[in-house]
């Protein structure tokens, strides 16, 4: 599987690259016809450091921000994405913000909680949700509704790869985008041309990585 992998580079951010696999594969949303390789930038310093950054140019003159909430292992491009924002102590909204980078935890039943110590980061606070990947939008639904629930204001959505622009009236800023890799598709579990045709699926996905069937 691997062998097929295709390095794209941002067209922003020439030092921002991700490995993309054509195949047949499944997320727990949907059936998807590339699998997004996002290891190092997500675990690359470097490479990490680059993709915090590049998210940070969006916001750092025009959205304060006060907290960064972690998805799907982002946690170090969050740190390098709140040390960008608060460099631009001059020009910056968030200059003077010592910004909090937390990431929620998931009970029993799949649901996003924070723990007692960890809410007054999130109570008030102007929050920019980070994740991998966004492909149907149900995980960030799932988020916002939690980050809601819990008082925070929702300014702003990161995230490196996104297939969709909005959700819930909050624009998507992503480094890369559907239009980044072609022929990139999406389908429902009943929808999948692949599974109409009887192809076997490659591996089962999701942000954190892929295990081959």
């Amino acid at each position: 599987m691997e062998s097929r992998s295709i390095r794209i580079k941002s067209r922003k951010n020439k030092n921002i690259s991700i490995k993309v696999i054509p195949g047949h594969f499944a997320t727990n949303h949907s059936h998807i016809n590339y699998y997004i390789d996002m290891t190092g930038i997500k675990y690359h310093m470097k490479a990490a450091l680059e993709a915090g950054e590049a998210l940070a140019e969006k916001y750092a003159t025009n959205t304060l921000i006060d907290t960064i909430i972690c998805m799907d292992g982002c946690e170090i491009i969050g740190g390098f994405l709140a040390q960008a924002l608060n460099r631009s102590a001059v020009m910056g909204m968030s200059g003077n913000n010592d910004i909090c980078v937390v990431t929620p935890e998931f009970n029993a039943n799949g649901q996003v909680i924070f723990r007692d110590n960890i809410q007054p980061m999130v109570w008030n606070k102007n929050v920019l949700l980070l994740v991998a990947s966004a492909t149907t939008g149900k995980t960030i639904n799932r988020s916002l509704e939690c980050i809601k629930y819990y008082g925070g204001n929702i300014v702003a959505i990161s995230a490196l790869f996104s297939a969709i622009e909005e959700k819930q009236g909050v624009r998507v800023d992503a480094i890369f985008t559907a239009e980044d890799i072609p022929n990139y598709h999406t389908y429902s579990f009943e929808d999948c041309p692949d599974c109409r045709e009887k192809h076997k699926i490659d591996a089962i996905v999701n942000s954190y990585g892929y295990s081959k069937l």
